[in-house]
């Protein structure tokens, strides 16, 4: 067989590079250099940088996998890169994202240093529905030393446990829930009875109804309970603000015999002293003192309306002694006179800042909760009757005070100066309803009919304890304000005040003294 030359010169040429051992040619230094470097792969990314990438993935699958991988893995540092995303996504992405943000930043918020922050983030987290946030509500509440934050992280695991679980772990979060006697599980407890109550309940919603049954009589049982325990504490607050109101009014009926109707705004001029001072604050100091203004503004309500009450005395009041006919018509015309003139100088309405240690209350018990505005009220009250009972049974002018109040023209021969205890005594009482006008900027708005709320009933008290007697005046206001309470529930706030101005007339056509008999010139009259 005859070979080509071609073969023939390519066998040739592999046994002469075999024989002289030909080597590759050494690539120099410039060779080397100018010869291009690999590319180097990109580092892979992180489950967490992936799912962030896959939040703008237009399959809603990817979408919500990589929703479940942030809300199981991430954490509040990952906010800031979820706000870039959600500024430039479009609607379907920003849905996608807003659920995660908001469990995060309640996740981070279940540790923070305010309590609030952490009882709130608890029962946000109850509304979303998501199974993630039982573990994070677990962990919080068991390092949680509020009692009350605690309450309400335990409350909020049961209720996802409750809407999500398997049947055993439902029944349990039932028991729990009806042991914490929670109110927010009540509505969604009910709905599992009437789901298992119908015609085509499933075996799982029927073995819910015997224990649903018993939490949801916990429940109900312990919210009668709570609700009679916040009417009474209502009951008490109302007859707290009676009390500072009728103190001084009590003191200038028995004393003087002296029907005032301009006591109500007396009470609005300390009340409006409040205002003026807050917004001296305001104006002149720095934020961080504004706090200080209540206290502040005490001895200047107190001193404002002692001013108006002795300037009120001695140009009205002094010609008028004996006459109660005509002292109830001129006071109530000084009432309308300052009613107007605080219309026409303040406006319709003013507001006054309560100070922080004031806002909110406290959470006592499940269902009952007291706020702190009306604990000092009620404070004030006792504080109030003790120092007048002080000066009035352990003082030289406390001793006069009753003289003249038992036996007015037997204290005048003893040299006791009548005259001027009347002036003092009545700016005294006037200074009290400022101190009742500064309380009550607490719990309602400043006004020109500030005074006019209370007034009518302050003179029931007043007619119904005892004309002139302190002990009279504070069992009145307890039983006026609490029955007020107390009725209210059923009758409404309106037919509640006529139901109890009925009551307190029966009671003067049985006892026309009051609970205890008056003594002095109204005794005499």
């Amino acid at each position: 067989m005859k070979r080509g030359p071609c073969a023939l010169a390519i066998a040739l040429s592999i046994a002469l590079s075999v024989v002289l051992n030909v080597a590759p040619k050494p690539v120099n230094a410039e060779d080397e250099a100018s010869t291009p470097a690999a590319v180097p792969s990109a580092p892979a990314l992180s489950p967490i940088e992936q799912a962030l990438a896959d939040l703008s993935s237009e399959s809603a699958e990817t979408r919500s996998a990589a929703v479940a991988l942030l809300i199981e893995e991430g954490d509040a540092s990952l906010i800031p890169k979820l706000d870039e995303i959600r500024a430039t996504a479009d609607r379907a992405v920003r849905q996608a994202i807003k659920p995660v943000v908001d469990l995060l930043k309640n996740r981070a918020n279940l540790s923070s240093e305010l309590p609030d922050y952490r009882r709130s983030a608890a029962s946000d987290l109850a509304s979303t529905g998501r199974r993630e946030a039982i573990a994070w509500l677990e962990a919080a509440a068991a390092k949680e030393e509020v009692w009350w934050v605690r309450y309400t992280m335990e409350e909020s695991a049961n209720l996802l446990e409750l809407r999500s679980g398997d049947l055993a772990a439902r029944q349990t979060a039932i028991k729990k829930l009806g042991d914490l006697r929670s109110q927010n599980g009540l509505s969604t407890l009910q709905e599992l009875i009437e789901s298992g109550n119908a015609a085509d309940a499933t075996e799982e919603q029927k073995a819910l109804i015997s224990t649903a049954t018993a939490a949801v009589s916990q429940i109900e049982s312990w919210s009668t309970k709570a609700t009679i325990m916040e009417t009474i504490f209502r009951g008490i607050s109302l007859s707290s603000i009676l009390l500072i109101m009728s103190l001084g009014l009590a003191i200038v009926f028995g004393l003087m015999g002296v029907i005032n109707m301009a006591h109500g705004e007396l009470m609005m001029i300390g009340a409006y002293a409040t205002f003026v001072t807050q917004q001296a604050f305001i104006a002149w100091l720095p934020p961080e003192h504004f706090d200080w203004y209540f206290p502040a503004s005490l001895p200047l309500a107190f001193l404002a309306s002692f001013g108006a009450g002795w300037l009120l005395e001695a140009t009205v009041i002094r010609f008028l002694y004996g006459r109660l006919l005509e002292t109830l018509l001129a006071t109530w015309g000084v009432s309308l006179i300052l009613m107007q003139s605080a219309r026409v100088y303040f406006g319709d309405l003013t507001a006054v800042i309560a100070p922080q240690a004031l806002r909110g209350g406290a959470q006592v018990m499940v269902g009952v909760y007291l706020p702190y505005n009306r604990i000092f009220i009620i404070i004030l009250s006792i504080v109030c009757v003790v120092g007048i009972y002080y000066l009035l049974f352990n003082s030289n002018l406390g001793l006069r005070v009753r003289a003249v109040t038992q036996n007015r023209n037997m204290s005048a021969c003893l040299g006791i100066p009548t005259r001027k205890v009347d002036s003092y005594t009545f700016a005294f009482a006037s200074g009290l309803a400022g101190i009742a006008g500064w309380a009550l900027t607490m719990v309602g708005n400043v006004d020109p009919g500030l005074g006019q709320n209370y007034i009518v009933d302050a003179f029931m008290v007043v007619v119904t304890g005892g004309v002139g007697k302190l002990a009279g005046t504070i069992w009145a206001s307890l039983g006026i304000g609490g029955l007020n309470k107390l009725i209210e529930p059923f009758s409404g706030a309106v037919y509640g005040k006529v139901f109890i101005l009925v009551g307190v007339i029966l009671f003067l056509q049985w006892r026309p003294s009051g609970l205890f008999a008056a003594k002095g010139r109204s005794a005499d009259a």
